[in-house]
């Protein structure tokens, strides 16, 4: 009698394996791969091939152990060596990873492709980037989907092409420094104004010109070929320019002050005609010292009375997005930061006219009672 172990016929072998799978010639082969290490041998990471294969065998179903036969691998390969086989396979085929862990890598190159929007990209109004957490909930609207097969760059360029399409949305200019000879510089400056470049410095030295502008980085392979024409040079500054810091001081202060008109103002008209007198001489202090000019202008924003009313109350800064003023700098931040100035904001991406705060909580109050109901119809 004999005593061979009997095995159960429906037992999987190989199952703890990332699998990489090539079909060629309507054959499906497979090979048994290390897991985390198919990635790290393509980037050029992993040098030693025992490193990543679990064997030098070609399967045709890695998860049942079927080998596959030397008649197809010589009519798919033109060969039966399973090494070199092995090594086509690992460097061309497609890597079965499983639902969790795909899963993970698609949400981490959506975000990738997001930090890549969000870095070329800005708000015109605002000139300023957009948040990370914007511009992924942007490519949720637009159905954005992930293709793992395609770079993140490439993808995120066709991203921004769509957002362009529905949203106020704008590629950040890249800046340039670029030097012509002098005779050349007529030619340039035609090419400039047909790219909409905006310079933003001149300077001649010697015989040649050298310019700093910012130009949109579509533009950048015709302003190569361009250099190369003129025997000109040219030198990335910034990849992407936008504006820095929450608020500029400069900003808030572009309107002087209007008169208040109230029911004495008969008997205010001497104190303002001497207040005119003195901001006159105040000003041409300001315009011989510009760093008196923005202490004075700092004091202004800073100082308030006892009575609750704030010095700088004619300043007051408007959102654009809310078409409503908003107070002072900090009031001014915090409102980008209210349920109100987000709630407008999803309506302007909507194409919908802004509401008042009052407006807007009753809409979001009644959002609220229609999800309540939503949960109890049938």
């Amino acid at each position: 009698m004999s005593r061979s172990l009997v095995q159960p016929v429906g037992q999987k072998r190989l199952t703890n394996v990332a699998v990489v799978r090539l079909k060629k010639r309507g054959t499906r082969f497979e090979i048994a791969c290390y897991k985390n290490k198919v990635l790290s041998w393509r980037s050029g990471v992993e040098k030693d091939l025992d490193e990543v294969l679990q064997s030098h065998t070609v399967y045709t179903n890695v998860s049942k152990g079927i080998l596959a036969k030397t008649k197809d691998l010589n009519a798919a390969f033109d060969s039966d060596d399973q090494t070199k086989i092995c090594l086509e396979i690992l460097d061309k085929g497609e890597l079965q990873v499983a639902g969790k862990e795909r899963e993970s890598q698609l949400s981490s190159q959506f975000r990738d492709i997001a930090t890549i929007v969000m870095q070329k990209t800005y708000n015109p109004e605002t000139r300023r980037p957009y948040t990370i957490s914007l511009i992924e909930s942007l490519m949720h609207e637009i159905h954005f989907a992930v293709d793992p097969h395609r770079g993140s760059k490439k993808q995120a360029l066709e991203v921004i092409h769509e957002l362009q399409k529905h949203f106020p949305i704008k590629r950040s200019p890249m800046r340039l420094r670029l030097i012509v000879p002098e005779e050349e510089f007529s030619s340039l400056s035609e090419k400039l104004t047909a790219w909409n470049a905006t310079i933003v410095s001149k300077d001649q030295t010697g015989s040649q010109i050298s310019i700093i502008c910012e130009l949109d980085p579509g533009f950048y392979r015709d302003c190569e070929g361009l250099m190369m024409k003129l025997h000109g040079r040219y030198e990335v500054l910034a990849l992407s320019v936008h504006a820095e810091g929450d608020t500029v001081i400069d900003q808030y202060d572009d309107h002087e002050d209007e008169p208040s008109h109230s029911l004495n103002e008969s008997s205010d008209f001497d104190l303002s005609k001497k207040k005119e007198t003195t901001d006159s001489d105040l000003l041409k202090k300001e315009l011989a010292d510009p760093v008196l000019k923005l202490s004075n202008e700092m004091q202004k924003q800073s100082i308030s009375t006892g009575k609750g009313t704030v010095a700088s109350e004619g300043k007051q800064n408007k959102c654009n997005t809310c078409n409503a003023f908003v107070g002072d700098s900090k009031q001014y931040r915090d409102h980008f930061k209210s349920e109100w100035h987000k709630h407008n904001l999803k309506r302007k991406t909507r194409q919908l006219p802004p509401l008042t705060e009052d407006e807007c909580a009753a809409d979001v109050e009644m959002d609220d009672h229609k999800a309540d109901l939503k949960d109890y119809s049938f």
